[in-house]
């Protein structure tokens, strides 16, 4: 069976992430005044065959730790929809 398997990758709480700072400042200069806070991330789909969602979820796991995300600087979550 396909899997969509969902990773979402996003930059630790407590290091600079200069994308969110830069959007936070085009939202400032439209006004937006109310946006407190703006952190940028990935989102990823894997179309994923695998006997069972377990099975899916493991894969898309292994390509978040080995791949896709830097556990450095970076957090991830995955899902399956």
């Amino acid at each position: 069976m396909t899997y969509t398997v969902q990773i979402k990758v996003m930059p630790l709480k407590d290091l600079l992430d200069p994308q969110g700072k830069a959007v936070m400042g085009g939202l400032q200069n439209l006004g937006l005044n109310n946006v407190s806070d703006v952190r940028i991330g990935k989102h990823i789909d894997l179309q994923v065959d695998a006997a069972d969602k377990e099975a899916a979820l493991a894969a898309g796991q292994e390509a978040a730790k080995k791949l896709l995300a830097n556990p450095v600087m970076e957090t991830f979550d995955v899902t399956i929809s």
